[in-house]
């Protein structure tokens, strides 16, 4: 038996800060969808690959699966309106929201801190989710601008020019 509910471990798990990512990917008809996920973190430098994991039932994992190529988005500090965006489910997506076709041919909303272009290797079961591993094939970086932090179930943002370090 677990000494802790679901809704304690959701409260410990918010205590951590994270980045918040936006995946879009494309369907089988070429239809451009995306999620809101904080769970991205990087693996490894040497093959470049980072991790993030979506619900077991999520519509989006067929167009995510091995082989499939998808585009995470690094919001910007400002661009909290897109978390909550693409944090439900809609009809049309991205109608309203500033958008253009990357080269890849997958949609890339604009003004994010960084774009990773990803081609998923592998995914593994962990819990009600699944963790799906990505090679990264191209990145753009913004390092001017802020990214957008989540923690405690509230949205916030770094002033790096106020950090000291040493």
């Amino acid at each position: 038996m677990t000494p802790f509910t679901s809704q304690e471990l959701r409260k410990g798990f918010a205590s951590f800060a994270t980045g918040v990512t936006v995946i879009t990917c494309m369907d089988e008809a070429q239809s451009a969808h995306g999620i809101t996920i904080s769970s991205f973190n990087t693996v490894s430098l040497e093959p470049p690959l980072i991790l993030w994991s979506l619900k077991k039932h999520s519509r989006l994992t067929p167009w995510v699966d091995v082989g499939k190529k998808h585009l995470i988005h690094v919001l910007e500090r400002s661009q909290e309106n897109l978390a909550m965006h693409f944090a439900t489910v809609k009809q049309d997506q991205f109608q309203g929201v500033a958008h253009q076709l990357a080269n890849s041919g997958l949609t890339q909303i604009e003004g994010c801190v960084a774009y990773y272009e990803c081609e998923t290797v592998s995914i593994h079961v962990g819990g009600d989710h699944n963790i799906i591993v990505a090679k990264v094939i191209n990145l753009k970086n913004h390092p001017e601008k802020e990214p957008l932090i989540f923690a405690r179930s509230k949205f916030l943002g770094l002033d790096f020019s106020e950090l000291q370090f040493g």
